[in-house]
C-alpha cells in the first residue's frame, strides 16, 4: 500500500510539475490598447478597401485566433462558407449578415455594435458594411474561406487561376 501511495504521490507531482512549466511558456496576459494595433492589409481572399489585423494566434494554422477587419461603407463580401464555426462580434458601425447562396440585401440582418453571430462550419453566408465597421472574428484555424461562385474570390481573379 505505501508504494502504491508513493507512486500516485510521484505521478501527481510529475502531471502538476508538467503542467506549471507549460503555463510558464504561455504568457500571463496579452494587453493591446487600440493605439498599438497595427492595421494592414487584408489577405487576397478579401476584397481590397478594408484593413486587417491579428489580434492573437495565427490563423493559417491550428489553433484559436483573434482576428478585426475594418471595413469601408458598403464594403461587401460576397457568399461563402468556412470548413470551421466562425465567431463574429461588431466592434463599431452596422455590418448587416445575410444567409445563403445568393448576395441579397433585402433578407440580411443588421447588426450593430456590441452584436454577436455564430456562423455555423460550412453555413453559406454573405455580409456588407452598411456604415464604416469594424468586426472582431475569432475561431479555430486554420481560417479558410471558400466561395460559393469561384469568380467572386478576389485572390483567384488577381492570379487568373
Amino acid at each position: 500500500m505505501r508504494k502504491l501511495l508513493y507512486c500516485t504521490a510521484v505521478f501527481i507531482v510529475t502531471i502538476v510539475g508538467a503542467a506549471v512549466g507549460q503555463e510558464a511558456m504561455v504568457p500571463a496576459h496579452v494587453l493591446t490598447m487600440a493605439t498599438e494595433i497595427k492595421w494592414g492589409e487584408p489577405p487576397p481572399v478579401f476584397e481590397k478597401g478594408a484593413s486587417f489585423t491579428v489580434m492573437s494566434g495565427d490563423p493559417s494554422k491550428a489553433g484559436l485566433f483573434v482576428v478585426r477587419l475594418k471595413m469601408p461603407a458598403g464594403y461587401k463580401i460576397a457568399p461563402h462558407w468556412h470548413p470551421t464555426d466562425e465567431h463574429v462580434t461588431v466592434l463599431s458601425g452596422t455590418f448587416a449578415r445575410g444567409m445563403g447562396d445568393k448576395f441579397d440585401k433585402a433578407t440580411m440582418k443588421d447588426l450593430p455594435a456590441g452584436a454577436y453571430a455564430l456562423l455555423r462550419a460550412e453555413m453559406r453566408h454573405h455580409a456588407l458594411a452598411k456604415t464604416e465597421a469594424t468586426v472582431q472574428v475569432h475561431g479555430m484555424g486554420p481560417f479558410a474561406l471558400t466561395y460559393v461562385n469561384p469568380g467572386d474570390d478576389p485572390s483567384k481573379r488577381a492570379s487568373g487561376k
